[in-house]
């Protein structure tokens, strides 16, 4: 009785120290490089900007600025005249139909006094003779119109004016007709009148504002995806124009933006708009197909999150030599992946593969080329668990050591083809396009991430409509 006790006493401290041996790995964690900002070579993709201004608009903001007394001059010792000119009713600004889709035609009801000096200054005394003119018609100006440094400018030119009531003068306290003396005489002040409503226009039709707080909300990281906390982030990098194109009664703007496009998985990243960088360059012609390329960005702890689900409820191994894998971490190093493997069962520890990350475009996954144990891990299991350096084990956790991006493609084409849908940030501006397939570029290793770049081909217009 006493030997079997001996028997099963041995036994059972067989067991228990061949588990203490066998169950422990310790092996060499290889370091990740050194972090860094996460910085990549970026393709840069081109978004079309259409700006369309109703001429009611330039209309609205042009009697905004001149209402009730539009000029004054109450200095006559500089060249002998004063004059004030009021805007009697709104003015009225249209496609000139005498140069149609090239010029704008104004009409400016007003009412003017002058006071005009003739004589001279002889020996310090003042022979002078002061006549004071009252107008009142209706101006008709025509403006040429080009962009300059994001503003409309115009090049008014005086085209007539219509008298709503003879012009008179006073002589003697008694309003008397001048018709005749004054028309000769418009030169006096239409000068001035050009220049107002070039002034008037230039100040209503600065499209900076507008067109910075419109970038400003299109740059703004979007939510593509609550599932895979993905978004977009848009970075201008420069802003192209063409010249203004006038088309019944609209100005026409094509503007496009150079930008690059990421896809970032994780938390809401930061904009990167900054108006202060942002330069108007003119540009003949802006293009209407445009190639989006987009950067999607996988934080290696948003990567690694993955692949542990990716191997949840797998064995490796056979009876009683078997391990779980629990929990997943990858990181950059020299060029290649390393992937860690925090395991348990026959041996508890970390194993550390390391490989190439490689795109599979039937299967749409990144996956890892040469996956192969690192040299002190292969070293340690050799003696310890050399099972787990067959062929077929390797090959089988090479199979789990993938990150499919097909539903991150999918679900970017859907969330992209939501965002091109008359998608708002802001009133006033809508987003609007179309999208063909999604094709994978290229992979990049950071210190921080993967980056897979995708390449879209469609067309991406925001248009900004108004001036508010």
């Amino acid at each position: 009785m006493k030997f079997f006790s001996l028997i099963s006493l041995f036994t059972a401290l067989t067991v228990l120290t061949s588990c203490s041996t066998t169950q422990k790995l310790e092996t060499l964690k290889p370091e990740p490089d050194d972090a860094s900002p996460l910085v990549y070579e970026a393709n840069p993709s081109f978004i079309n900007l259409p700006i369309t201004v109703k001429l009611t608009d330039i209309e609205n903001q042009t009697n905004t600025l001149l209402n009730g007394l539009i000029y004054e001059d109450n200095n006559i010792e500089d060249d002998d005249i004063e004059m004030k000119i009021w805007k009697q009713a709104p003015i009225k600004i249209q496609n000139d139909p005498a140069n149609p889709d090239k010029k704008i035609k104004t009409i400016l009801p007003l009412k003017a006094t002058i006071k005009y000096r003739i004589g001279t200054k002889k020996l310090g005394v003042a022979l002078y003779d002061t006549r004071e003119f009252n107008l009142n018609g209706i101006i008709t100006l025509s403006s040429e119109v080009a962009l300059t440094n994001w503003k409309l400018n115009t090049k008014t030119e005086f085209k007539s004016l219509d008298w709503s009531e003879s012009p008179t003068m006073l002589v003697f306290g008694k309003s008397m007709p001048i018709t005749y003396l004054v028309n000769p005489a418009i030169s006096i002040f239409k000068s001035k009148i050009e220049k107002k409503i070039d002034e008037a226009i230039e100040k209503s039709m600065d499209f900076k504002p507008n067109v910075l707080s419109a970038l400003e909300k299109i740059c703004t990281p979007f939510q593509m995806s609550d599932t895979y906390e993905s978004w977009l982030r848009i970075v201008p990098v420069e802003v192209y124009s063409t010249n203004a194109k006038l088309k019944n009664d609209l100005f026409l703007l094509d503007m496009g933006m150079k930008c690059n496009m990421e896809t970032i998985v994780g938390k809401q990243p930061e904009s990167r708009f900054n108006a202060s960088k942002i330069v108007l360059k003119p540009v003949a012609k802006i293009p209407n197909q445009i190639q989006a390329n987009i950067a999607a960005i996988s934080t290696y702890i948003d990567a690694s999150k993955i692949m542990t689900k990716n191997f949840a409820g797998q064995e490796f191994g056979s009876g009683s030599k078997k391990i779980t894998v629990k929990n997943v971490s990858i990181w950059h190093k020299n060029g290649k992946m390393v992937i860690a493997l925090d395991v348990l069962g026959s041996i508890n520890g970390t194993l550390y593969l390391n490989g190439f990350p490689q795109y599979n475009p039937q299967t749409k996954e990144i996956y890892f080329e040469k996956l192969d144990y690192v040299l002190d891990t292969k070293s340690k299991l050799m003696r310890t668990a050399s099972w787990l350096g067959q062929g077929y084990i390797l090959r089988k956790m090479e199979e789990s050591c993938r990150y499919s991006i097909q539903p991150n493609l999918e679900e970017g084409k859907k969330s992209m083809a939501t965002y091109l849908k008359n998608y708002s940030p802001m009133p006033g501006v809508f987003v609007n396009g179309k999208m063909e397939d999604i094709q994978f570029d290229k992979i990049q290793l950071t210190n921080q991430a993967i980056i897979a770049f995708i390449k879209i081909n469609g067309t991406v217009n925001v248009s900004v409509d108004g001036l508010k």
